[in-house]
């Protein structure tokens, strides 16, 4: 059970550069599914960390008291809306995306839970789980069987817990881990520090990132990063490296004058370009 550590050297040999000749119509196209009244600012840094990850398209998806947020504060972003004000009831759309992000700021609504199950008996689209969508896994342990190979979950540890049980000691946890991903062939990406990303019986520890991360948004920042990459046609568990390894790093690039306690989710966002850039890309 010895991971192995998520370096520049590991990332370079799975990144590839952008295509000079590329356009945003071959750069993927990526969904975001989340939100809810009071929460509308975690699918909108999810969706700004998408854009900024390199994929040429995003639409969200969001309940409608979230349009004229969305629109306002990311003006690069296309908005699908439910029928429902206040949160998701009803996931539906006719565009076709490369990867699904779903979660942040979802909400535990009863409607949004039965919905959320309707719609994994239906996608066939890779996906990444997050927050309150990883809470509704839990609360309706048989939707895991109805995740298709390779998911990527994203769950911090109390998420974690809810999912796999409890544990006495962090080599219990990742043995639990990897029964988990086992028994679903899911890729889980276990938030924490380091940050271990679970491939069946393949573990990858992140050697990037610091305390600045501890920070509200931070987790849906990361989503919309490997949502971004998976969207970009980088396997799943190559999009969760390269993720996590990119989120970290930007954590560790912040501006001298930045402090740890001062640094916020956007900054994360505002710091991908040098991450990229550190790949020489």
């Amino acid at each position: 059970m010895n991971p192995i550590a998520v370096t520049r050297q590991e990332i370079l040999s799975r990144f590839h550069p952008v295509d000079p000749k590329t356009h945003k119509g071959l750069q993927g196209h990526v969904l975001l599914i989340g939100g809810s009244y009071g929460k509308i600012g975690a699918i909108s840094l999810s969706s700004k960390a998408a854009l900024r990850t390199g994929c040429g398209l995003v639409t969200v998806f969001i309940p409608k008291c979230g349009y004229t947020v969305i629109q306002t504060a990311n003006p690069e972003i296309m908005v699908l809306t439910d029928v429902e004000e206040n949160c998701i009831t009803n996931i539906d759309f006719s565009i076709k995306p490369q990867a699904i992000g779903i979660g942040p700021g979802m909400g535990l609504d009863f409607k949004t839970q039965k919905t959320f199950h309707s719609f994994l008996k239906v996608n066939q689209i890779p996906l990444v789980i997050d927050a309150d969508a990883l809470n509704s896994l839990s609360h309706n342990a048989a939707s895991c069987y109805l995740l298709q190979a390779k998911t990527i979950l994203t769950p911090h540890q109390k998420e974690l817990e809810r999912l796999i049980g409890n544990w006495s000691s962090e080599e219990e946890k990742l043995g639990k881990a990897i029964d988990f991903s086992l028994k679903f062939n899911v890729v889980l990406v276990l938030k924490g520090a380091p940050t271990i990303i679970v491939d069946g019986e393949t573990l990858y520890e992140n050697t990037t990132g610091n305390a600045a991360l501890a920070t509200a948004g931070s987790g849906d920042v990361l989503t919309g990063i490997i949502t971004s990459l998976l969207a970009q046609s980088y396997p799943a568990v190559d999009a969760a490296m390269i993720g996590v390894y990119l989120h970290g790093l930007c954590a560790d690039l912040r501006d001298e004058n930045s402090s740890t306690q001062s640094f916020i989710a956007s900054d994360i966002i505002e710091n991908l370009g040098k991450a990229f850039l550190s790949l020489g890309n």
